[in-house]
């Protein structure tokens, strides 16, 4: 990737259940610039979602495999399962494109190292833990195991803060995109 790209790489992180990933479809459907990093992972698709759209669904070996060859910006194993964002991928959307990154704080530490990015991170918390909690039961995606697992892995996860540029409450969906919208602007407007 060359040190002149111009495009944001706006990385959106969060414990699970916090809205980063309805945040950040909601970015990519107003704003045509900007692209989601559709990353790889090893688990299992969910019912609602598409392979290629919402992640590209790959076996452990194939993984661990694109770990042995470095094709990888960031990688992180979670929840037993691996999540990663090729170079290619990015390298690529860059030329073009904003990019998104719905990832962890593991894949943020990641792809800080990586001087080349310039990258704009901003964490994104539910108000509180039992809000969190509603939210991951609410939204009926994961097994009642899955989601205590999720809601434990919470602090742990907020530990990261600190390794981000910008930290946002979601009480609020709508006001909490606002923010993000206006981070947006702000880095758009100024060169780095």
């Amino acid at each position: 990737m060359k040190d002149d790209a111009k495009n944001i790489l706006l990385i959106l992180s969060s414990p699970s259940g916090a809205g980063k990933t309805t945040i950040t479809k909601k970015i990519q459907q107003k704003y045509q610039s900007f692209k989601i990093s559709v990353s790889h992972t090893t688990r299992k698709p969910r019912s609602n979602e598409v392979d290629g759209v919402d992640y590209n669904f790959i076996s452990k070996v194939k993984f661990e495999q694109l770990i042995k060859e470095e094709k990888f910006y960031e990688h992180a194993k979670i929840f037993d399962n691996y999540y990663g964002t090729l170079k290619k991928t990015v390298d690529e959307l860059i030329k073009k494109n904003d990019i998104i990154f719905d990832i962890d704080w593991q894949g943020t530490k990641q792809l800080s190292k990586f001087k080349n990015l310039k990258l704009i991170k901003i964490y994104i918390i539910p108000p509180n833990k039992q809000e969190l909690k509603k939210r991951l039961i609410k939204r009926n995606l994961d097994s009642v195991s899955e989601v205590e697992k999720r809601f434990k892995a919470f602090d742990e996860d907020v530990k990261h803060w600190k390794d981000y540029d910008y930290i946002l409450i979601n009480e609020n969906l709508d006001n909490c995109y606002k923010q993000v919208e206006k981070i947006i602007s702000l880095n758009k407007g100024r060169q780095f």
